[in-house]
């Protein structure tokens, strides 16, 4: 017998826990231009500016189950030459259960994208690395952050058109 007392929890009151699952990952699309090769692989003294590019969507598949889409595109080069162009639209599928509904855009905005990220990066970094480029690790992105600023521009929006 245990001298701690029982606390109810979703179990025992017959409600389901929230739960996330991913069901399954995979890359819908992935492109890579070297379009300067082999010259543009001759090392330069200067690094070239690289232009990164992150966007999510989300749509509902049915159910309590969900597509998740990450896309991550970079671009470098310099003002004149393209180097190199990367493009990956990486998804997963999500099934998502016993949240309430208030919380589902900042669900499958912010925490779905958070759990496809460092697989998506991972790629990234693989396809410039075989393109003969050092590898381009991207730095870890803010889902939430980007998620409010998309909200506020949304309200802007909607403001604009009444």
């Amino acid at each position: 017998m245990s001298d701690k007392p029982e606390t109810p929890n979703a179990a025992s009151n017959g409600a389901t826990a929230p739960t996330l699952n991913i069901l399954t990952q995979y890359v819908k699309d992935l492109s890579f231009e070297n379009p300067g090769a082999p010259a543009s692989l001759r090392g330069s003294n200067q690094a070239p500016n690289i232009g990164i590019n992150v966007n999510v969507a989300a749509n509902p598949l049915g159910g309590r189950d969900y597509d998740v889409n990450l896309t991550l595109s970079a671009r470098a080069g310099g003002e004149k030459d393209v180097l190199f162009n990367v493009e990956l639209v990486y998804g997963g599928v999500f099934r998502i259960e016993g949240f309430p509904e208030e919380h589902m855009l900042p669900l499958l905005f912010i925490e779905c994208p958070r759990l496809l990220f460092p697989f998506a990066r991972q790629i990234l970094a693989e396809a410039t690395r075989n393109g003969g480029f050092p590898p381009l690790l991207l730095d870890p992105i803010d889902f939430g952050q980007m998620f409010q600023q998309r909200m506020a521009e949304e309200q802007a929006k909607s403001r604009l058109q009444v």
